[in-house]
């Protein structure tokens, strides 16, 4: 399948709100979607990261896929990602984002959240996920609703990060 090109820091689809797909759970995913599934997983793998939202290949839809590279977690997809609930306990971690490269901060988030989607077969599914697995489901639902994570730190640390974006950034952004 073909990589896509990365939306950058920037980009005005980065900070909308995507579409929820009108699907029905239980019926397989049009074409177009699976195929959006499969080269949004060539493109997390080409950089060599663990989470994607479709606007971050430029696809205003509410499609994530996942891999956390973690003993006991296969790679899914989800689309219409909805998060239901959010545990009480918090971690702090630090997070970086394929659509800022170069830039890393610590966000608190809380330690686990129930979310329920359609998977990749079409089915609806509900799932109770803890750890890092439920840090890259807040990320990538963030990026759904236009949040990024440097919205997630104190102001001063969103300057601070801002200013080393103007430094770091690539050309194209």
């Amino acid at each position: 399948m073909p990589r896509r090109d990365l939306k950058l820091m920037g980009e005005p689809v980065l900070r909308q709100r995507a579409n929820e797909l009108p699907l029905q759970p239980g019926a397989p995913l049009p074409e177009e979607i699976r195929t959006l599934i499969a080269d949004m997983f060539d493109t997390m793998y080409a950089e060599e990261g663990v989470g994607l939202a479709a606007p971050q290949v430029g696809e205003g839809v509410r499609v994530i896929v996942v891999d956390a590279n973690e003993e006991g977690s296969e790679p899914f997809a989800l689309v219409n990602p909805n998060i239901l609930e959010m545990g009480s306990e918090v971690d702090r971690a630090e997070e970086g984002c394929l659509s800022i490269p170069g830039l890393r901060e610590v966000v608190e988030r809380p330690t686990s959240v129930v979310i329920e989607g359609i998977d990749a077969d079409g089915n609806q599914v509900r799932m109770d996920v803890e750890g890092f697995v439920a840090r890259i489901l807040q990320h990538e639902v963030d990026h759904l609703d236009g949040i990024l994570f440097l919205d997630r730190v104190s102001p001063l640390k969103r300057r601070m990060l801002l200013q080393k974006w103007k430094k770091v950034k690539p050309e194209e952004a």
